[in-house]
């Protein structure tokens, strides 16, 4: 029997048929996910609701085919998202996504942004029991705009954008289960609800707040191919790239894209001076999640290619010679500090203690993964000052597709590390997921551990 597990991202919409008995992904595909609605305001970012149903449905649908048997429908998504619902289960907002950052918008007391009014109701207590996740991507910024706006009405249900999906398609009462809850930055982690308290102090309590559901409870049934199939409550994409990745209490995750995270599972809830969110089997992850990746590097590659893309010559894949040239540098005293985009530690980055013979690309990108990795270690000393850490797992497009970065941080670490035994790791969790919650096992952390911690004996089949 197979599932099918969906990714609802807000650049693609991936999927594949999940065969639980081999334990393999099949006819993984993606495809776009619906344009942006244009706006004169380039701090909103909305989507129009209904054409990311109609993009699911059809998606589905599509996979439908390759599994006749299907007994369930498992979705993940990039966290974040929102959409108001009224009572009648229709959309009374656009899709907004983490990129929206309209809270940065001038607030009309003169005291500075949206954001920095609703920051100003918050106490530090709050704030931590909210895990840290105030940020102005999050959907009580988006409420908080709307609410100072005028623009929110009552009893409105602000629904996570996949269970605003499922809802549609199953023509079912909208809900949220706790690691897409504690994406809201209205979650209160020490009562596992609604912090209501910050809610009422924001202006949102004559809103309906969803209702939270168990992981793994059946949502609804959507009509696939003339017969009802379960659909099971969405869970956080990062959880969920986590759970391929197969960590394990005793590691060290450091996922590493666009974008980067240095994360901890715990078997308890403990609060500090990071982020803190749920994850499975009742269990939680500190993070961190604003560290220098891709997006840092990529400002260094462009300053190298910008004479040649001026004249249109096609560089293609310059990460190659990127790794080559700084795999030649065994060390570097040129020094750079990726901090080149607003977060904690500020929004200026450096290149500094220059001479004629150090400014190589070989140079460069050596000293840009050094800097990556003493902002790694300092993040693992604050997440786990014991430093008892068995290994680390490297997960993300980067991590994996660079040796010589794994390398440096290993030597920064001085301990072991393994890749993550599946590309699609994403998907691979809700393979795992799917198994926990049709009751194949009792747990995630169970399952996990019967897996290869390498790709060995592990299978895809791309479409």
């Amino acid at each position: 029997m197979s599932f099918i597990g969906v990714d609802l991202g807000t650049s693609f919409i991936k999927g594949a048929v999940l065969n639980l008995e081999a334990r393999q992904l099949q006819h993984v595909r993606r495809i776009p996910f619906p344009d942006q609605l244009p706006g004169s305001n380039s701090l909103l970012c909305e989507f129009d609701p209904h054409e990311v149903v109609a993009a699911v449905r059809k998606f589905i649908n599509e996979l439908a085919l390759h599994a006749p048997d299907c007994e369930g429908i498992v979705m993940c998504s990039q966290m974040h998202g929102m959409v108001l619902m009224d009572d009648r289960g229709d959309a009374m907002s656009n899709c907004v996504t983490w990129r929206d950052q309209r809270v940065m918008m001038s607030h009309p007391s003169g005291s500075g942004s949206y954001f920095d009014a609703l920051a100003q109701r918050i106490s530090p207590e709050q704030e931590r029991q909210l895990g840290h996740e105030l940020d102005p991507g999050r959907p009580i910024c988006f409420l908080f705009w709307f609410a100072e706006q005028g623009k929110l009405k009552s009893s409105l249900i602000p629904v996570s954008m996949p269970d605003f999906v499922l809802s549609v398609l199953c023509g079912s009462a909208p809900g949220v289960e706790v690691t897409n809850a504690g994406a809201y930055g209205a979650f209160n982690l020490e009562t596992l609800d609604w912090h209501y308290e910050v809610i009422e102090e924001s202006g949102l309590g004559h809103l309906r707040w969803p209702v939270l559901r168990k992981q793994g409870e059946v949502v609804g049934h959507m009509n696939v191919c003339g017969r009802p199939v379960p659909c099971y409550t969405p869970v956080g994409d990062y959880q969920c790239a986590l759970v391929g990745a197969l960590l394990g209490a005793e590691e060290l995750s450091l996922n590493i894209s666009t974008g980067s995270q240095v994360s901890r599972l715990t078997t308890g809830l403990t609060l500090g001076d990071y982020q803190t969110r749920p994850f499975f089997d009742a269990k939680f992850l500190n993070t961190f999640t604003y560290t220098p990746a891709g997006r840092a590097l990529d400002v260094l590659v462009d300053l190298l290619s910008e004479f040649a893309t001026a004249r249109n010559h096609d560089l293609q894949d310059p990460w190659t010679f990127i790794a080559e040239a700084a795999r030649q540098v065994a060390d570097t005293d040129l020094e750079v500090d990726l901090t080149f985009f607003a977060g904690p530690e500020g929004d200026r980055g450096m290149i500094s203690n220059i001479r004629g013979d150090n400014l190589t690309a070989g140079h460069l990108f050596r000293a840009a993964f050094k800097n990556m990795a003493e902002k790694y270690y300092a993040c693992a000393l604050r997440l786990w000052p014991e430093r008892a850490w068995k290994n680390l797992v490297f997960s993300g497009g980067l991590a994996c597709k660079l040796e010589v970065l794994r390398e440096t941080i290993q030597k920064r670490f001085g301990t072991d590390y393994r890749l993550t035994p599946f590309v699609e790791d994403t998907l691979f969790g809700l393979l795992v997921l799917a198994s926990v919650f049709s009751g194949r096992a009792k747990s995630v952390e169970e399952l996990t551990k019967e897996f290869p911690s390498s790709s060995e004996g592990l299978g895809t089949q791309q479409e």
